[in-house]
Order: C-alpha cells, then sequence, then structure tokens
C-alpha cells in the first residue's frame, strides 16, 4: 500500500517566506535569549493562550485570562475559565510534549478539554461538522469510522516527510483541521500543535504567540482553510500560515529590542545608586524608590548580575538574608 501524503505544492512564494522567517530566527539569537526574559515570555504565553480560546468564543478579556493564570477569582462562565486553566497547563507541557506522536496528541486534549467534553482524550465516534457564525455548516469533517485511519495516516507522514518543518507544520495543521479528529477542541487542539512542532525544532516557539495574529485575521484564516478545501490542497492555507509566522517574529522581534532598552535603561538607574561597599536589596531599592522586591529582582538586579557589573558578598549563598551586592570597578 502506497504511504498516504497530503496534497500541497511548494512553491516559490512558501520558499521566500521560509526564507524570510529563517532570516528573522538570526536576528532573535542575535538579540538576546528569551530564557532572559521572563516577563516577555510570560505576557507572550498570556496572549496565545487567549487569543487561541478567544478564536473558540470564550468570553474572557486579556486581563481575565491574566487574573485566572494568576489564580485570581474570576466572574465569568465556568467552562471558559476552565477552558483558560486547562490551555495554561497545557502550553506549560510543551517541552516534554512529543509533537510526532499521536499518543502524546491524545494526552494533550484530554488535559486541554478536562471536564469540557466527556470524550477529551479520545478521537471522535460521531460525525462533526463545522457551523459559522450564521449558522452555517462549512465544512462536514470525514466520517468517524476513517478518523484513526487518516490520524494514523497523518502523523507516519509527519514523521517520515523530508519537507521543511516550516511548511510541514502548516500541512499538517490543515489536515488537522480537514479530518477534524475531536468531537470538540479541534481548533485549539491544531493550532496548539503547530506551535509544538515548532517549539521541537526551535525552542523559541514556545514564546512566540502565532495565535495572536490568527486571531487578527481570524476571517482570512477560516477563508485560506475553505479555500484549500474547495482546490483539494493545502497550498493557501500554508501560505496565510507563514505569512502569519513571519509576522509573529517581526513582532516579537521589536518587542525583545524595546523590552531589552527598558531593562539597560533599569540597569543604568541601578548602577547609578550602588556603591562598591556592599549594600542590601532593601537599601537599593529605598534608593530607587521601588516598593515591589520581586519586580527589582527580575529588573534590575538579575540583569546587572548576568552582565557581570555587580557582585555579590555571598556568591555561594544567593537567597542569603544577610547578602549584599556592590559595584564591580
Amino acid at each position: 500500500m502506497d504511504q498516504y501524503i497530503p496534497p500541497y505544492e511548494i512553491t516559490e512564494e512558501m520558499l521566500g517566506l521560509t526564507s524570510d522567517i529563517m532570516e528573522l530566527l538570526g536576528q532573535m539569537n542575535g538579540i538576546r535569549n528569551l530564557d532572559k526574559l521572563p516577563r516577555l515570555r510570560r505576557i507572550n504565553r498570556i496572549k496565545s493562550i487567549h487569543s487561541s480560546l478567544a478564536i473558540e468564543n470564550n468570553t474572557l478579556s486579556l486581563e481575565q485570562v491574566t487574573d485566572v493564570i494568576e489564580g485570581k477569582r474570576v466572574l465569568a462562565p465556568k467552562d471558559d475559565i476552565s477552558a483558560v486553566r486547562n490551555a495554561h497547563s497545557v502550553y506549560a507541557l510543551l517541552p516534554e510534549l512529543n509533537p510526532y506522536s499521536l499518543s502524546d496528541l491524545l494526552k494533550a486534549h484530554a488535559l486541554m478539554m478536562k471536564d469540557l467534553v466527556e470524550e477529551a482524550g479520545h478521537l471522535r465516534t460521531a460525525p462533526v461538522g463545522v457551523i459559522n457564525e450564521q449558522g452555517k455548516v462549512i465544512h462536514v469533517a470525514p466520517p468517524h469510522s476513517m478518523v484513526h485511519e487518516l490520524v494514523a495516516e497523518l502523523f507516519h507522514w509527519l514523521n517520515t516527510s523530508k519537507t521543511h518543518i516550516l511548511i510541514k507544520s502548516c500541512v499538517f495543521h490543515y489536515e488537522f483541521e480537514f479530518i477534524h479528529p475531536f468531537l470538540d477542541g479541534n481548533g485549539r487542539m491544531g493550532r496548539l500543535w503547530q506551535t509544538a512542532l515548532l517549539a521541537k525544532w526551535k525552542p523559541i516557539f514556545e514564546w512566540i504567540p502565532i495565535e495572536s495574529l490568527i486571531k487578527d485575521h481570524q476571517e482570512e484564516y477560516y477563508r485560506a482553510i475553505s479555500l484549500s478545501t474547495s482546490e483539494g490542497k493545502s497550498d493557501r492555507f500554508i501560505l496565510f500560515m507563514l505569512d502569519m509566522i513571519k509576522a509573529a517574529i517581526e513582532g516579537i522581534v521589536s518587542d525583545t529590542r524595546n523590552h531589552i532598552n527598558h531593562i539597560n535603561h533599569q540597569i543604568a538607574a541601578l548602577m547609578s545608586v550602588i556603591e562598591v561597599y556592599p549594600m542590601s536589596a532593601r537599601e537599593l531599592m529605598e534608593k530607587l524608590g521601588l516598593k515591589s522586591r520581586n519586580g527589582f529582582r527580575q529588573n534590575y538586579l538579575i540583569p546587572a548580575l548576568e552582565a557581570g557589573l555587580i557582585g555579590m558578598t555571598c556568591p555561594d549563598r544567593p537567597t542569603s538574608r544577610n547578602q549584599r551586592y556592590f559595584k564591580i570597578s
């Protein structure tokens, strides 16, 4: 039996976008590793979760999503709150997930849809269709009797295809949405899994909120899926998603530069008040007029330590209550 290959054609436009994305990723490497920017990573993760769920008509605002993730009380529909908590748990698992594994996909779906559907973590056993905001059926998914075979073939192709991962992840995303393997949660899972595939290739993608760009171009997203289906190949969707990936990286390159400039300004402020003789964190915060110890550590102290501009009197015990800091001349 011949191996199934999803229908698509690699075009010069796709290759051009792929080249542009690779160049932007090179710029990211030249700026600074996002591992050193926890606040920016956290903001982007929340954006991803809010945007992907908003596409599925989740009513929570970005601020409410932030509050739910921080454990604060939010007055909103119970299922919408559960969806945020579930999505946050799944996105936190990205480094541990194997996106080339069907069992990991089922595991992620079980967590994503926990307490929202009875069939969480299981391929569907009933017919489904996609209905737009006007109540019109815009896609009838393949019969449920074919789902297991179709998903198995898709994962076999995913594991064996030599196509560049930027294009391959787009093809997978489209084919996943076409098959609609679950009774519910297909949209958020398709977007998550493309992120998982890209993050497996380049971990930086864990923190690039592609979902936010999709939300901002939601009508085009569904049109690209519809056109690809009517044309019998995923070319339109591939081009759309490559555009979204490129725009998302351009945005994060700009955000990262702005964030680093802000941190550099804060480091300069710290260096203007610290002395050669040892000073406590409290003394430094008082001189800077700061009240948040955590904010001081994340935005002033840690960046200055990492830059080698200041030293610690107890370097082997960084959290010691007797810790003092001094300027390295």
